[in-house]
């Protein structure tokens, strides 16, 4: 049974949600009953065989989409969520500093102090260079550094995670991984990523959530425990990182 009571540490409480798809066929029942728990500063990754309804789930978070049943519950009140996509979507006409001010803008909250947060991010993780550069300056890494910077400028107490390095190589994703890892402890942000890829799911988070296979709920969740835990890439190195691999890939029973 998964635990869903109250604890004082939790900053997003999920109980028996629900989605229910309707087209000219009928129905289509994506999330059924799905009950969740995250704690204030924990990075959580949640993984499912494909189609489950994983990005469902976020779009519902931020009212993308509308929940059929269930309730949403934010225990401290006001919570601001930041989502950052698969595309770093940065817009190619305006340049680096432009882009992370944009939601800003939009919020109409660009201050001289919320300008200053967002200059002291480019300067603190490796843009300070690029501000008044454009997107097709930058490299992949470098463009969802940025992406991730727009999405700190609002200040979010939660960040959503939806495939965030699928679009780059595999040796870039793993610099990436690291650099936003990095990124997000640092600046203590409550973190949900959603991700396909299982070794990328243990080596990022604190806690691994499995979804069963159409209509989602949770199967199993894992607490990531790693001797001699640091970033992402040498985490893939710890023993235990392959019993958890193991054990995850046969819980999300992918038939080929």
């Amino acid at each position: 049974m998964i635990n869903t009571s109250k604890n004082s540490n939790d900053i997003l409480v999920i109980k028996n949600l629900t989605k229910i798809y309707h087209n000219k066929e009928g129905e289509t029942l994506a999330i059924k009953d799905l009950n969740l728990n995250i704690k204030e500063g924990e990075f959580v990754a949640i993984v499912g065989p494909s189609g489950c309804g994983k990005s469902t789930l976020l779009s519902i978070l931020c009212n993308l989409e509308d929940k059929s049943a269930g309730n949403i519950i934010f225990p401290k009140k006001e919570v601001k969520l930041g989502y950052m996509l698969q595309e770093d979507t940065l817009f190619p006409w305006l340049n680096i500093l432009d882009n992370c001010l944009l939601g800003l803008k939009v919020q109409k909250k660009v201050t001289k102090e919320n300008k200053d947060n967002v200059l002291k991010l480019l300067n603190t993780y490796g843009l300070k260079d690029f501000i008044k550069k454009y997107p097709n300056n930058l490299s992949g890494g470098m463009r969802q550094r940025v992406a991730l910077i727009r999405t700190l400028a609002t200040n979010p107490d939660i960040l959503l995670l939806d495939e965030a390095f699928s679009a780059l190589d595999y040796q870039t994703r793993l610099a990436v991984s690291d650099d936003v890892w990095k990124i997000i402890k640092k600046e203590k942000k409550t973190t949900i990523m959603i991700t396909h890829d299982i070794a990328e799911a243990i080596s990022m988070a604190d806690r691994v959530i499995v979804l069963t296979n159409r209509p989602s709920k949770v199967k199993k969740i894992y607490n990531i425990e790693m001797t001699n835990s640091s970033s992402p890439i040498n985490n893939r190195k710890c023993p235990e990182f392959s019993k958890y691999y193991d054990l995850i890939w046969k819980d999300i029973d992918i038939h080929v």
